[in-house]
């Protein structure tokens, strides 16, 4: 594959992940990597220093200057490859040809943007999310499937996701907005309503594994409901039976493992989501 691609993957307090999550990189097969551009805020532990003594490339900001859509943005901007290719820190990855196959259907110009399915290690209700968000069959997006799918059409992660820098660029990013989260969602529903397309690649698996507290869940729903406000044009794509769908799914799934546990913390865990979602709206 001669199409370039330039990895850009903001950090922070990375030093757990950074060793594995560069090694995983540089073991990537029948891929054209240009550069690796990391993006440390400013942090508490080593990871500046395992940069440094690595010598690997990477940008400081200041904790205040750090924003999850500008400073994406602006490393994109810089980009010179053919390729963005968007990941987060905690990710894993264990397939030496992961890379290729997320950003193959871009190079074979079947869409302009591609996202991978996330596993997660922990069994947990979080388990039964990423199932419902990523399941085991691929699929293309585009204009037309607004109808069936409402604002699921806009779903795109990127914690593991590429885009054509020249889409990127021709689209403006994020409009050079803050924003707090989502970012990945407003640059996709540009894409799709633009006419591009964006593929959902299940044979492109990262692992991704979150243990929220159910503050830490209300906190993230509720940054969730900010964006929607902030972005009230996405209340015109059917939202509530997405939601419904995924509280019925998790909770099926519970009693088909019988996971006593699980089940206590089912009602708190969709409570915190409810509940922030809304504060975050209002």
């Amino acid at each position: 594959m001669n199409n370039s691609i330039d990895i850009i993957c903001p950090l922070y307090n990375a030093i757990n992940y950074i060793d594995n999550l560069n090694k995983s990189l540089l073991m990537q097969e029948n891929v054209n990597i240009n550069k690796i551009r990391y993006i440390l805020t400013e942090s508490k532990d080593s990871t500046e220093q395992y940069l440094k003594s690595n010598n690997l490339n990477y940008k400081l900001v200041k904790r205040d200057e750090f924003s999850h859509s500008l400073t994406r943005e602006k490393e994109a901007f810089e980009s010179e490859a053919d390729i963005l290719v968007f990941i987060s820190q905690d990710i894993v990855i264990d397939d030496k040809n992961w890379l290729e196959k997320l950003v193959k259907p871009i190079i074979n110009n079947e869409v302009e943007a591609s996202y991978s399915r996330q596993l997660t290690k922990f069994n947990n209700i979080e388990k039964y999310v990423r199932e419902f968000n990523y399941p085991a069959e691929s699929m293309i997006k585009s204009d037309s499937d607004i109808e069936k799918l409402g604002i699921k059409t806009f779903f795109f992660s990127d914690a593991a996701s590429a885009i054509k820098r020249r889409v990127f660029v021709e689209l403006n990013g994020y409009d050079h907005k803050n924003l707090p989260i989502n970012e990945d969602m407003y640059f996709a529903h540009k894409l799709i309503t633009y006419g591009y397309k964006i593929k959902y690649c299940a044979d492109s698996y990262v692992y991704h594994s979150h243990k929220f507290t159910l503050k830490e869940l209300y906190n993230r729903y509720k940054l969730t409901g900010q964006f929607f406000k902030q972005n009230d044009y996405l209340y015109n794509y059917k939202t509530t039976s997405s939601g419904v769908k995924l509280a019925k799914y998790i909770l099926k799934r519970i009693l088909k493992e019988f996971r006593i546990v699980l089940l206590f913390r089912y009602p708190f865990d969709m409570a915190a989501r409810f509940f922030g979602m809304r504060a975050g709206e209002k």
